[in-house]
């Protein structure tokens, strides 16, 4: 009775929590046509951290589950690195010969150019190094998307079984950036520093970026981070989908949001 009592006031909380959320959201329709421009679907979440206003396009895009694809690699980064089975930013993994597509790839790599490159090998030996029990058990812990892990422990963030809203994307790295995740407090920093792209005089842009496929073999981009101005922080996601074979999804994700977050004053450092 306990433990129902408890889940039921978890729960309680939880409903409260998002219904507070939902009522700071600002439905931004102007943003639309970034995506009409690029002949794609998707939408685009920001939280200002210091006042809590959201603004959102496209709610029910950002409410649904997609496959997360390569921005799982923040949280196969995060329990390599708890675990051990990253040793630290510089651990080389080497290059099993197999030519693949993307030519950065064939090569040895660290986890510092690994996330950069996105590179789904390296993350797969790390997948596969860490063990799939041990995978769930921090999945579970973090609440992440579904947590269905079913099929090849290397793949399963690949192939469409384990699914994460857009909004839980934004709450995932929020909770990141501010060190609230189950994990050590430099290992958060480690992950935090690998995702920052882009650090000038301005602003501090740190993101981690996606390319998969939905339900239907549509293509799917991600994009989410965090961007930095004046010591104020604003989280974001972009997502993307288009059922135009051929779309340079890995431009488009990052052209819209470049050009929604300087729609909104960003990048200038004036916010």
């Amino acid at each position: 009775m306990k433990k129902i009592i408890a889940s039921l006031l978890l729960l309680s909380a939880s409903l409260i929590f998002f219904s507070c959320q939902v009522n700071k959201a600002k439905n931004d329709d102007s943003l639309k046509k970034y995506f009409d421009e690029n002949q794609v679907e998707g939408c685009f979440t920001l939280l200002n951290n210091a006042s809590g206003e959201i603004t959102v396009y496209n709610m029910e895009l950002d409410t649904q589950r997609f496959s997360p694809a390569s921005t799982f690699k923040i949280v196969n980064a995060l329990v390599g690195l708890q675990t051990g089975r990253i040793i630290d930013e510089k651990m080389v993994i080497r290059w099993d010969g197999i030519k693949r597509p993307v030519e950065a790839w064939n090569q040895d790599m660290d986890l510092t150019t690994a996330f950069k490159q996105s590179c789904v090998p390296y993350f797969q030996e790390v997948a596969r190094r860490i063990g799939k029990d041990t995978l769930k058990q921090w999945i579970d812990s973090i609440g992440y998307g579904n947590k269905n892990i079913n099929g090849p422990i290397d793949s399963f963030w690949l192939n469409g079984k384990l699914k994460i809203s857009p909004d839980e994307q934004l709450g995932l790295v929020k909770r990141l950036y501010f060190d609230q995740l189950p994990f050590r407090k430099t290992v958060q920093q480690a992950v935090r520093d690998l995702m920052l792209q882009e650090d000038n005089s301005a602003y501090k842009l740190s993101y981690k970026t996606g390319w998969g496929a939905d339900d239907n073999q549509h293509d799917i981009g991600w994009v989410t981070g965090w961007i930095e101005e004046n010591r104020h922080v604003y989280f974001f996601v972009t997502f993307v989908r288009s059922t135009h074979p051929g779309t340079d999804i890995s431009k488009v994700r990052m052209d819209i949001s470049k050009a929604i977050l300087k729609q909104l004053g960003f990048m200038e450092g004036k916010k």
